[in-house]
């Protein structure tokens, strides 16, 4: 690609004034994290390039230096009620048999999600192993979709789960759902869940609890409403009625009122509704959005490596202008519409139960009941992007340059992925014998995510973009896609703030200190 560009002394030196003047004030903090290098060398140049005028023309059209979290409430930390939703948040209390809590497949040091293609929740054959090598007694993953990452989470106005399942009504901008109604697959589609709580994150608190495959398992209150499930667990933990007694230690009582600086009964103060409150805060603290893209933002214009800087080119470019148009999906702060798109990844897994073969997953129309939303998702995050793989509502692939690869020629990836049984390449497949028969409908769910997207680009209705990108393009692009990662979550020390001390955080000896397939401390 060629830009055509006379550069004047003048605008350099405007441009650098500019980077200089914005650098002084950050309104992004990352609440907990630590900016870091970028990957450049020490040739980087120090003053603006051509690049760097073209990008910040883009800058200042689209707004991209508009603050992630300038208008948002975020909460520290080290406040007590996400610190005692911390402890929730890794207590295998609130597995319905005690083997599985929400850091099983959402911990600090994997992504904030599991780096499994498919989770593996309940029923794991160690329970304290976690991402690659937890595994089960049947050696294959049961839950239909890829663990979404907890990483700025707070940062979402619109929905939460890949089907937005749990909806924000108004989808008011910076507020993570607190000033409208919340839809919840309890009340419905569309219609407002008066248990949703006080924002999108609490109200997605009260279902991976309510899973057999997740966490709750089958045999635990089989059959019973999502309601009478929660409040046993909230019973379990606040020792009374159905859940009395099954906690050999419990100090859960004077936790919960020390967060809520209330001396209230175990009853009033031990409810479903409380937990989750306190859940949803400490989710809603791992803001973590100082990544090198971020710092040039703000002005620093070595953070990014000339390569970099390409990428954001075509990255935020549309197709008309040279570009890859990946910014009509990827926009915001957040780099997310927070819209449902058909992308066409292959399917593994299990599925949603869609389909003739009972494997497929239909996405989006699964929530709205109408068919034009199938095979629809909603759009990730691309923060902190370099953490997160696999990729895709089913972990299909496990590299940005595959992804990639899939934009470009969705028809093409897909008979790769079949003719090269790909899904048996990933890490969680590798070894399970036979696997290239495991998943037997990918091809014909495959091809049926194809016509979707075809018939959608032939009504004008799609937004994925055709592309024609060479190697030396995609390379840029993976290099910009990678300077979205915030250097905190790479690091175990700046992370420790989120992860459960197996003394302090432990008030029934339940606490799941993760580990990985060799028994070392995660």
């Amino acid at each position: 690609m060629i830009f055509k560009i006379k550069k004047s002394l003048a605008l350099i030196m405007m441009l650098s004034l500019a980077l200089t003047l914005s650098g002084c004030h950050r309104n992004d903090g990352n609440l907990g994290g630590a900016a870091g290098d970028s990957d450049d060398d020490s040739t980087q140049p120090t003053e603006p390039t051509e690049l760097d005028i073209l990008l910040q023309t883009l800058i200042t059209e689209k707004n991209l230096g508009r603050s992630a979290t300038a208008n948002r409430d975020i909460p520290s930390i080290n406040s007590p009620l996400a610190n005692l939703g911390k402890k929730l948040f890794f207590s295998q209390s609130l597995g319905g048999n005690f083997d599985s809590a929400c850091a099983s497949c959402h911990h600090p040091t994997l992504g904030g999600a599991d780096e499994l293609s498919l989770p593996i929740g309940v029923e794991s054959i160690n329970t304290q192993v976690l991402g690659q090598g937890r595994n089960n007694s049947e050696g294959i993953p049961f839950v239909p979709r890829n663990s979404p990452t907890i990483f700025n989470i707070a940062l979402w106005d619109g929905s939460l789960f890949w089907d937005s399942r749990v909806e924000s009504l108004g989808k008011e901008v910076d507020k993570n759902g607190t000033e409208s109604g919340i839809s919840t697959p309890d009340s419905g589609f569309g219609v407002t869940d008066k248990n949703a709580g006080s924002n999108l994150v609490v109200a997605q608190t009260r279902f991976p609890i309510t899973s057999n495959h997740e966490m709750k398992t089958a045999d635990f209150e089989n059959g019973s409403s999502r309601d009478v499930i929660r409040h046993h667990l909230a019973a379990r933990l606040g020792d009374y009625d159905e859940g009395a007694g099954e906690l050999t230690r419990n100090q859960w009582l004077t936790e919960f009122q020390t967060a809520f600086n209330s001396n209230a009964d175990t009853e009033d103060l031990v409810t479903f509704a409380n937990i989750g409150k306190a859940m949803g805060e400490y989710e809603r603290s791992m803001v973590f959005i100082n990544s090198p893209w971020r710092n040039y933002l703000d002005g620093d214009i070595t953070a990014l490596t000339e390569q970099q800087k390409q990428g954001a080119l075509l990255f935020f470019n549309t197709a008309k202008d040279n570009g890859a148009g990946c910014s009509a999906c990827h926009s915001g702060p957040l780099l997310s519409d927070e819209r449902h798109n058909i992308i066409a990844f292959p399917q593994i897994g299990v599925g949603k139960g869609d389909g003739s073969n009972g494997d497929d997953d239909f996405g989006r129309e699964r929530v709205t009941g109408n068919t034009q939303d199938r095979y629809n998702f909603r759009t990730p995050s691309l923060l902190n992007i370099a953490v997160t793989s696999p990729y895709g509502h089913a972990g299909t692939f496990d590299s940005l340059e595959r992804v990639l690869r899939h934009h470009i020629n969705p028809v093409r990836s897909i008979d790769d992925y079949v003719n090269d049984y790909e899904w048996c390449q990933l890490a969680q497949f590798k070894n399970i014998a036979n696997c290239t028969s495991l998943y037997p409908n990918v091809e014909a769910n495959g091809e049926l995510a194809l016509d979707k997207l075809e018939q959608e680009r032939q009504s004008g209705t799609s937004r994925l973009p055709i592309l024609n990108l060479n190697n030396e393009e995609v390379d840029q692009l993976v290099t910009f896609l990678n300077s979205l990662t915030d250097p905190c979550v790479k690091d175990r020390d700046c992370l420790a703030p989120w992860i459960a001390d197996e003394s302090t955080d432990n008030p029934d000896d339940q606490v799941l200190i993760g580990t990985d397939i060799n028994g070392n401390h995660l």
